[in-house]
């Protein structure tokens, strides 16, 4: 949805009219986004495997190659990736506007689906996305989650922050200037944020669970041996067919 040429212009300019209520309304959102605000910020909305995600100021807009990550959750549950019982527990880390989790719970409206975001803003984002029985909650990481699934969560998913500190300043600029950066920051080397979901989901997921974060190509080698020395069975993931999707870590978590 992000401009690119004159195609693409065209396409902005008229989600910009079907979203406007007036014509002051159009000439607002228009400066807004000649001044570099993103689209779906103006439009209150991103698309997402097919979902319209919405979304409040100042939240991570979801990213199309996301969407193979939201796929491999999915493909994890159709491969029965639960124990025996009514439905799999699924937990969406650094849920944002819970693209994701939105996605699962469309292929999968049986899944107990809980979101977690340390920003209030993603919180009630997400709550808007997801349909109840979901839960939502506001905490880092895995703080604040439902006691009750201690130990029995099947699939945790996380597009954590994984950009190293010192390349945000070469994002583009509806990136770097209009989404916090504790969205973005990934630390020193990006991956700050998965060593610390590595650390706490061993104790969180059952046996056999399965974890699925976000990362980059160059990256994804040193995540895959962070994921072995947690504990986890776990290989790389890219979507054969389409270079421009996410890269992912798959690990299930290997027998104690």
């Amino acid at each position: 949805m992000r401009a690119a040429g004159s195609v693409f212009a065209e396409e902005e300019a008229r989600l910009l009219i079907a979203e406007a209520a007036d014509a002051g309304a159009l000439e607002r959102m228009a400066v807004r986004r000649i001044a570099g605000d993103p689209l779906e910020q103006i439009l209150g909305w991103a698309e997402f495997a097919g979902l319209r995600i919405l979304l409040e100021p100042g939240v991570f807009v979801p990213r199309r190659r996301s969407e193979w990550i939201a796929e491999l959750a999915i493909a994890a549950l159709d491969g029965g990736v639960r124990m025996p019982r009514a439905a799999p527990i699924v937990v969406e880390l650094c849920c944002g506007s819970a693209a994701i989790a939105a996605a699962v719970q469309h292929r999968h409206p049986h899944a107990v689906i809980v979101a977690s975001d340390i920003q209030a803003a993603a919180v009630r984002a997400a709550r808007r996305n997801l349909t109840r029985p979901a839960t939502v909650v506001r905490g880092d990481l895995f703080d604040g989650l439902p006691r009750g699934i201690h130990r029995r969560i099947d699939l945790v998913v996380a597009n954590a922050p994984y950009v190293p500190s010192g390349e945000i300043g070469r994002m583009p600029p509806e990136a770097r200037d209009h989404e916090p950066r504790i969205t973005l920051d990934g630390g020193a080397d990006g991956l700050d944020i998965a060593r610390r979901i590595l650390a706490g989901a061993p104790e969180r997921l059952r046996p056999g669970g399965r974890l699925i974060i976000e990362t980059s190509r160059r990256q994804a080698p040193e995540l895959l041996a962070l994921f072995a020395a947690a504990g986890f069975d776990a290989g790389i993931r890219r979507d054969p067919d389409d270079d421009r999707r996410g890269t992912a870590v798959v690990g299930a978590l290997a027998p104690r």
